[in-house]
Protein backbone atom coordinates (compact mmCIF):
# COMPACT_ATOMS: atom_id res chain seq x y z
CA UNK A 1 0.00 0.00 0.00
CA UNK A 2 0.94 3.72 -0.67
CA UNK A 3 1.05 5.61 2.19
CA UNK A 4 0.88 9.04 2.72
CA UNK A 5 2.24 10.55 6.11
CA UNK A 6 1.52 13.99 6.88
CA UNK A 7 2.53 15.49 10.06
CA UNK A 8 2.21 18.89 11.67
CA UNK A 9 5.26 21.17 11.48
CA UNK A 10 4.87 23.34 14.84
CA UNK A 11 6.51 21.91 18.00
CA UNK A 12 9.13 18.56 17.67
CA UNK A 13 6.30 16.15 19.89
CA UNK A 14 4.41 15.29 16.35
CA UNK A 15 7.65 14.12 14.87
CA UNK A 16 8.79 11.86 17.46
CA UNK A 17 5.24 10.25 17.25
CA UNK A 18 5.45 9.71 14.05
CA UNK A 19 8.82 8.50 13.95
CA UNK A 20 7.35 5.49 16.14
CA UNK A 21 4.81 4.67 14.12
CA UNK A 22 6.69 5.34 10.58
CA UNK A 23 9.48 2.67 11.36
CA UNK A 24 6.40 0.08 11.68
CA UNK A 25 4.35 0.84 8.82
CA UNK A 26 7.16 1.20 6.07
CA UNK A 27 8.45 -2.79 6.81
CA UNK A 28 5.63 -3.67 4.82
CA UNK A 29 3.77 -0.17 3.01
CA UNK A 30 5.32 2.43 0.44
CA UNK A 31 5.56 5.73 3.04
CA UNK A 32 5.65 9.08 2.02
CA UNK A 33 6.05 11.84 4.67
CA UNK A 34 4.88 15.52 4.25
CA UNK A 35 6.50 17.50 6.92
CA UNK A 36 5.79 20.83 7.96
CA UNK A 37 9.36 22.66 9.27
CA UNK A 38 9.76 21.53 12.81
CA UNK A 39 9.25 17.81 11.96
CA UNK A 40 10.58 17.63 8.77
CA UNK A 41 14.22 19.15 10.11
CA UNK A 42 13.94 16.18 12.75
CA UNK A 43 12.70 13.73 9.74
CA UNK A 44 14.48 14.75 6.44
CA UNK A 45 17.29 12.36 7.23
CA UNK A 46 15.23 9.13 8.38
CA UNK A 47 12.59 8.83 5.95
CA UNK A 48 11.51 10.02 2.27
CA UNK A 49 10.14 13.72 3.21
CA UNK A 50 8.58 16.88 1.14
CA UNK A 51 8.50 19.73 3.53
CA UNK A 52 5.10 21.31 3.61
CA UNK A 53 3.32 24.61 4.39
CA UNK A 54 2.27 24.85 8.42
CA UNK A 55 0.08 27.19 10.11
CA UNK A 56 1.62 27.98 13.58
CA UNK A 57 1.40 30.06 16.24
CA UNK A 58 3.18 33.85 16.33
CA UNK A 59 4.64 35.47 19.71
CA UNK A 60 4.02 39.52 20.51
CA UNK A 61 6.89 40.88 21.85
CA UNK A 62 6.53 40.07 25.53
CA UNK A 63 6.88 36.20 24.59
CA UNK A 64 3.68 35.22 24.77
CA UNK A 65 1.53 33.95 22.00
CA UNK A 66 -0.50 37.08 20.40
CA UNK A 67 -3.90 35.63 18.90
CA UNK A 68 -4.16 38.73 16.93
CA UNK A 69 -1.07 38.15 15.47
CA UNK A 70 -1.25 34.79 14.87
CA UNK A 71 -4.33 34.90 12.78
CA UNK A 72 -3.16 37.66 11.07
CA UNK A 73 -0.18 36.07 9.59
CA UNK A 74 -1.56 32.86 9.05
CA UNK A 75 -4.66 33.85 6.86
CA UNK A 76 -3.30 34.01 3.50
CA UNK A 77 -2.12 30.42 4.19
CA UNK A 78 -5.20 29.63 5.35
CA UNK A 79 -7.24 30.44 2.45
CA UNK A 80 -4.67 29.02 0.60
CA UNK A 81 -5.09 26.03 2.05
CA UNK A 82 -8.90 26.15 2.27
CA UNK A 83 -9.38 27.58 -1.39
CA UNK A 84 -6.93 25.46 -3.25
CA UNK A 85 -4.51 28.45 -3.93
CA UNK A 86 -0.94 28.39 -5.11
CA UNK A 87 0.93 26.41 -2.74
CA UNK A 88 -1.47 23.64 -2.58
CA UNK A 89 -1.55 23.57 -6.15
CA UNK A 90 1.91 22.79 -5.79
CA UNK A 91 1.59 20.55 -3.09
CA UNK A 92 -0.92 18.35 -5.02
CA UNK A 93 1.23 18.37 -8.06
CA UNK A 94 3.80 16.21 -5.90
CA UNK A 95 1.05 14.55 -4.12
CA UNK A 96 -1.15 13.27 -7.09
CA UNK A 97 2.88 11.83 -8.48
CA UNK A 98 3.01 9.86 -5.46
CA UNK A 99 -0.90 8.97 -5.70
CA UNK A 100 -1.32 7.48 -2.46
CA UNK A 101 -3.45 4.48 -1.17
CA UNK A 102 -4.28 5.77 2.14
CA UNK A 103 -3.37 8.71 4.15
CA UNK A 104 -2.65 9.04 8.08
CA UNK A 105 -2.36 12.69 9.42
CA UNK A 106 -0.91 13.47 12.65
CA UNK A 107 -2.72 16.70 12.97
CA UNK A 108 -1.48 18.07 9.49
CA UNK A 109 -4.18 19.58 7.07
CA UNK A 110 -2.95 19.56 3.91
CA UNK A 111 -3.59 15.63 3.75
CA UNK A 112 -6.25 15.67 5.49
CA UNK A 113 -7.47 18.11 2.54
CA UNK A 114 -6.05 16.83 -0.89
CA UNK A 115 -6.93 13.30 0.45
CA UNK A 116 -10.77 14.54 1.16
CA UNK A 117 -10.47 16.31 -2.33
CA UNK A 118 -9.82 13.01 -3.98
CA UNK A 119 -11.48 10.31 -1.91
CA UNK A 120 -8.97 8.62 -0.44
CA UNK A 121 -9.20 7.06 2.70
CA UNK A 122 -8.05 8.96 5.58
CA UNK A 123 -6.63 8.08 9.60
CA UNK A 124 -6.22 10.60 11.71
CA UNK A 125 -3.60 9.68 14.49
CA UNK A 126 -2.71 12.41 16.99
CA UNK A 127 -3.11 14.06 20.41
CA UNK A 128 -4.75 17.27 19.01
CA UNK A 129 -7.56 15.42 17.81
CA UNK A 130 -8.86 14.15 21.89
CA UNK A 131 -10.39 17.44 21.75
CA UNK A 132 -12.81 17.42 18.63
CA UNK A 133 -13.21 13.66 18.80
CA UNK A 134 -13.31 12.75 21.98
CA UNK A 135 -14.92 14.36 25.30
CA UNK A 136 -12.00 15.21 28.04
CA UNK A 137 -12.23 16.97 31.35
CA UNK A 138 -11.67 20.43 30.00
CA UNK A 139 -11.13 22.90 33.06
CA UNK A 140 -13.80 24.74 33.63
CA UNK A 141 -12.67 28.17 32.61
CA UNK A 142 -11.69 26.20 29.28
CA UNK A 143 -14.94 24.36 28.42
CA UNK A 144 -16.66 27.83 26.04
CA UNK A 145 -13.15 27.76 24.28
CA UNK A 146 -12.56 24.43 23.65
CA UNK A 147 -15.85 24.35 21.57
CA UNK A 148 -13.64 26.75 19.97
CA UNK A 149 -10.83 24.87 18.83
CA UNK A 150 -12.70 22.04 18.47
CA UNK A 151 -14.60 23.82 15.81
CA UNK A 152 -11.27 25.09 14.26
CA UNK A 153 -9.80 21.67 14.10
CA UNK A 154 -12.46 19.90 12.64
CA UNK A 155 -12.46 22.61 9.72
CA UNK A 156 -9.12 22.00 8.73
CA UNK A 157 -8.71 18.29 9.14
CA UNK A 158 -12.25 17.70 8.45
CA UNK A 159 -14.14 14.35 9.92
CA UNK A 160 -11.70 11.02 8.52
CA UNK A 161 -13.10 7.50 8.46
CA UNK A 162 -11.33 6.21 11.28
CA UNK A 163 -9.24 8.48 14.49
CA UNK A 164 -6.75 7.41 16.79
CA UNK A 165 -6.33 9.43 19.88
CA UNK A 166 -2.86 8.79 21.52
CA UNK A 167 -3.44 10.11 25.37
CA UNK A 168 -1.59 9.70 28.68
CA UNK A 169 -4.90 10.62 30.10
CA UNK A 170 -8.62 9.56 29.93
CA UNK A 171 -11.04 10.72 27.38
CA UNK A 172 -14.35 9.16 26.35
CA UNK A 173 -14.59 8.99 22.43
CA UNK A 174 -17.52 10.56 20.67
CA UNK A 175 -17.86 8.72 17.73
CA UNK A 176 -17.95 4.54 17.12
CA UNK A 177 -14.90 5.25 14.49
CA UNK A 178 -12.57 6.74 17.33
CA UNK A 179 -10.00 4.61 19.03
CA UNK A 180 -8.57 6.16 22.22
CA UNK A 181 -4.72 4.47 22.85
CA UNK A 182 -2.11 4.93 25.23
CA UNK A 183 1.33 7.57 24.42
CA UNK A 184 3.39 6.42 21.46
CA UNK A 185 6.49 6.50 22.71
CA UNK A 186 9.60 7.04 20.43
CA UNK A 187 12.00 3.68 20.84
CA UNK A 188 14.77 6.06 22.09
CA UNK A 189 12.44 6.36 25.59
CA UNK A 190 11.62 2.66 25.54
CA UNK A 191 15.51 1.56 25.60
CA UNK A 192 16.37 4.15 28.29
CA UNK A 193 16.92 3.29 31.64
CA UNK A 194 15.54 5.63 34.19
CA UNK A 195 17.93 6.66 36.97
CA UNK A 196 16.73 9.61 39.96
CA UNK A 197 19.59 12.44 39.82
CA UNK A 198 19.60 15.49 41.23
CA UNK A 199 19.37 18.21 38.64
CA UNK A 200 16.00 19.05 36.84
CA UNK A 201 15.37 18.77 32.90
CA UNK A 202 13.49 22.38 31.33
CA UNK A 203 12.65 22.38 27.68
CA UNK A 204 10.40 25.04 25.88
CA UNK A 205 9.31 24.61 22.70
CA UNK A 206 10.00 27.87 21.64
CA UNK A 207 12.57 29.20 24.32
CA UNK A 208 13.63 32.02 22.42
CA UNK A 209 10.14 33.75 23.11
CA UNK A 210 9.74 31.68 26.15
CA UNK A 211 12.72 31.76 28.49
CA UNK A 212 11.95 35.23 29.82
CA UNK A 213 13.80 37.40 32.45
CA UNK A 214 11.66 36.38 35.37
CA UNK A 215 11.69 32.36 34.23
CA UNK A 216 15.50 32.43 33.86
CA UNK A 217 15.64 33.79 37.47
CA UNK A 218 13.14 31.56 38.65
CA UNK A 219 15.55 28.11 37.47
CA UNK A 220 18.71 30.18 38.79
CA UNK A 221 16.90 30.53 42.32
CA UNK A 222 15.33 26.83 42.45
CA UNK A 223 18.29 25.77 44.60
CA UNK A 224 18.96 22.72 41.63
CA UNK A 225 21.27 22.60 38.29
CA UNK A 226 18.57 22.82 35.81
CA UNK A 227 19.63 21.25 32.30
CA UNK A 228 17.99 23.40 29.58
CA UNK A 229 16.89 22.50 26.02
CA UNK A 230 14.90 24.84 24.00
CA UNK A 231 16.75 27.65 24.34
CA UNK A 232 19.01 28.17 21.22
CA UNK A 233 22.05 28.78 23.75
CA UNK A 234 24.81 26.57 24.67
CA UNK A 235 27.19 26.03 27.84
CA UNK A 236 27.17 26.58 31.25
CA UNK A 237 25.87 29.34 33.17
CA UNK A 238 25.87 29.53 37.06
CA UNK A 239 23.33 26.11 38.21
CA UNK A 240 21.99 26.15 34.47
CA UNK A 241 23.43 24.11 31.65
CA UNK A 242 22.01 24.97 27.60
CA UNK A 243 22.62 21.94 25.69
CA UNK A 244 22.03 22.14 21.78
CA UNK A 245 19.00 20.21 19.62
CA UNK A 246 20.20 16.10 19.85
CA UNK A 247 17.44 13.25 20.63
CA UNK A 248 19.43 10.98 22.36
CA UNK A 249 21.28 13.38 24.51
CA UNK A 250 17.62 14.82 25.58
CA UNK A 251 16.43 11.37 25.96
CA UNK A 252 19.59 10.05 28.43
CA UNK A 253 18.82 13.83 30.23
CA UNK A 254 15.20 13.37 30.79
CA UNK A 255 15.62 9.51 32.04
CA UNK A 256 18.70 10.73 34.46
CA UNK A 257 16.81 14.10 36.09
CA UNK A 258 14.76 14.33 39.19
CA UNK A 259 11.85 16.00 37.74
CA UNK A 260 10.67 18.43 34.40
CA UNK A 261 10.02 21.90 33.91
CA UNK A 262 8.45 22.59 30.61
CA UNK A 263 5.50 24.17 28.27
CA UNK A 264 2.97 21.48 28.06
CA UNK A 265 3.16 19.19 25.08
CA UNK A 266 1.85 15.97 25.02
CA UNK A 267 4.83 14.36 23.73
CA UNK A 268 7.12 15.62 26.30
CA UNK A 269 4.66 15.07 29.57
CA UNK A 270 3.87 11.40 28.06
CA UNK A 271 7.84 10.31 27.56
CA UNK A 272 7.93 12.15 31.48
CA UNK A 273 5.44 10.08 32.79
CA UNK A 274 6.67 6.60 31.21
CA UNK A 275 10.38 7.36 32.53
CA UNK A 276 8.64 8.13 36.06
CA UNK A 277 9.65 12.01 36.00
CA UNK A 278 7.35 14.40 37.85
CA UNK A 279 6.09 17.55 36.16
CA UNK A 280 5.74 21.00 36.53
CA UNK A 281 3.94 22.37 33.51
CA UNK A 282 4.05 25.68 32.17
CA UNK A 283 1.17 25.53 29.31
CA UNK A 284 1.46 28.40 26.28
CA UNK A 285 -1.59 30.10 26.32
CA UNK A 286 -3.22 27.19 24.16
CA UNK A 287 -6.39 25.32 25.12
CA UNK A 288 -4.51 22.20 24.47
CA UNK A 289 -1.54 22.73 26.39
CA UNK A 290 -3.55 24.10 29.46
CA UNK A 291 -6.12 20.84 29.24
CA UNK A 292 -2.56 18.67 28.95
CA UNK A 293 -1.09 20.48 32.14
CA UNK A 294 -4.37 20.12 33.62
CA UNK A 295 -4.90 16.46 33.92
CA UNK A 296 -1.08 16.46 34.87
CA UNK A 297 -2.19 18.07 38.24
CA UNK A 298 -5.95 16.00 38.63
CA UNK A 299 -4.42 12.67 38.25
CA UNK A 300 -1.55 13.76 41.07
CA UNK A 301 1.79 13.45 38.87
CA UNK A 302 2.69 16.96 38.63
CA UNK A 303 1.65 20.63 38.78
CA UNK A 304 0.81 22.99 36.94
CA UNK A 305 2.32 26.26 36.90
CA UNK A 306 2.49 29.99 35.21
CA UNK A 307 5.03 30.62 32.10
CA UNK A 308 5.05 34.47 32.41
CA UNK A 309 4.95 33.99 35.92
CA UNK A 310 6.83 31.28 37.71
CA UNK A 311 8.89 31.58 40.82
CA UNK A 312 11.80 29.93 42.80
CA UNK A 313 9.44 29.32 45.32
CA UNK A 314 6.59 27.73 42.67
CA UNK A 315 9.64 25.74 42.12
CA UNK A 316 10.77 24.38 45.35
CA UNK A 317 7.17 23.93 46.31
CA UNK A 318 6.65 21.36 44.43
CA UNK A 319 10.32 20.27 44.58
CA UNK A 320 8.74 19.51 48.09
CA UNK A 321 5.79 16.37 46.86
CA UNK A 322 8.30 15.10 44.18
CA UNK A 323 8.12 11.17 46.54
CA UNK A 324 4.22 11.82 46.31
CA UNK A 325 3.70 12.19 42.59
CA UNK A 326 6.57 9.49 41.67
CA UNK A 327 4.04 7.45 43.86
CA UNK A 328 1.36 8.14 41.32
CA UNK A 329 3.19 8.26 38.35
CA UNK A 330 3.23 4.23 38.39
CA UNK A 331 -0.84 3.37 38.32
CA UNK A 332 -0.40 5.79 35.06
CA UNK A 333 2.76 4.03 33.16
CA UNK A 334 1.05 3.03 29.81
CA UNK A 335 2.44 1.30 26.45
CA UNK A 336 0.26 2.80 23.77
CA UNK A 337 2.79 1.69 20.75
CA UNK A 338 1.61 -1.24 21.04
CA UNK A 339 -1.93 -0.30 21.30
CA UNK A 340 -1.83 2.31 18.33
CA UNK A 341 -0.40 -0.39 16.21
CA UNK A 342 -3.03 -2.36 16.74
CA UNK A 343 -6.13 0.02 16.31
CA UNK A 344 -4.07 1.53 13.01
CA UNK A 345 -3.58 -2.10 11.91
CA UNK A 346 -7.30 -2.62 12.30
CA UNK A 347 -8.42 0.59 10.78
CA UNK A 348 -6.49 0.06 7.41
CA UNK A 349 -7.89 -3.50 6.78
CA UNK A 350 -11.53 -1.65 7.38
CA UNK A 351 -10.43 0.64 4.70
CA UNK A 352 -8.55 -1.46 2.14
CA UNK A 353 -9.50 -1.81 -0.53
CA UNK A 354 -10.25 2.04 -1.25
CA UNK A 355 -13.96 2.75 -0.90
CA UNK A 356 -15.82 4.84 -3.24
CA UNK A 357 -15.14 8.82 -2.69
CA UNK A 358 -16.95 10.69 -0.08
CA UNK A 359 -16.55 14.10 -1.12
CA UNK A 360 -17.01 14.02 -4.93
CA UNK A 361 -14.62 12.40 -7.87
CA UNK A 362 -11.11 13.36 -7.63
CA UNK A 363 -9.62 16.32 -8.98
CA UNK A 364 -6.41 18.56 -9.01
CA UNK A 365 -7.10 20.04 -5.55
CA UNK A 366 -8.83 23.19 -6.33
CA UNK A 367 -11.30 22.45 -4.28
CA UNK A 368 -10.38 21.00 -1.20
CA UNK A 369 -11.74 22.15 1.69
CA UNK A 370 -15.21 23.13 -0.18
CA UNK A 371 -17.04 19.23 -0.08
CA UNK A 372 -19.12 18.61 2.64
CA UNK A 373 -16.92 16.72 5.64
CA UNK A 374 -17.38 12.97 6.45
CA UNK A 375 -18.55 13.10 9.56
CA UNK A 376 -17.17 9.85 11.69
CA UNK A 377 -19.52 6.81 12.00
CA UNK A 378 -21.68 7.76 8.93
CA UNK A 379 -19.05 7.21 6.35
CA UNK A 380 -16.24 4.62 5.60
CA UNK A 381 -15.97 0.73 6.16
CA UNK A 382 -13.49 1.62 8.70
CA UNK A 383 -16.15 2.14 11.84
CA UNK A 384 -15.34 0.34 14.37
CA UNK A 385 -14.51 1.11 18.67
CA UNK A 386 -11.18 -0.03 19.55
CA UNK A 387 -10.86 -2.30 22.87
CA UNK A 388 -8.63 0.12 23.50
CA UNK A 389 -9.22 2.46 26.52
CA UNK A 390 -7.68 4.31 29.15
CA UNK A 391 -7.42 3.78 32.48
CA UNK A 392 -9.81 5.55 35.19
CA UNK A 393 -7.83 8.72 36.35
CA UNK A 394 -7.26 8.12 39.97
CA UNK A 395 -6.95 11.86 41.08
Amino acid sequence: MRIAYGVMGYGRGHAMRSSAMLEWLSREHEVRVYAGPDAYAVMKDQHDCELIPCIHYHYGPGGSIDPALTVKRNLRLSMDLLFGGARTRQLAASWDRFAPDLVISDSEAWSHQLARARGIPRISLDHVGIMAYCRPSFPAEDRLLAQRDRFGYLAMMGRPQHAIVSSFYPAEARYPNVSVVGPILRPLVYAAEPRQGEYLLAYFNKGTHQLHDALDQALRACGRPVVIYGAEREGRDENLLFRPPSQQGFVEDLAGCAAVIATAGHQLAAEALWLGKPMLLLPEAAVEQRLNAHMVQKMGIGERGCLRELSGYDIQRFLLRLDDYRSAIRRYRRDGLTESRQALAAAMARLSPRPAPVSGPPNSGSSAGRSAPDHPGTHGPGVHRSDCTAPPCGA
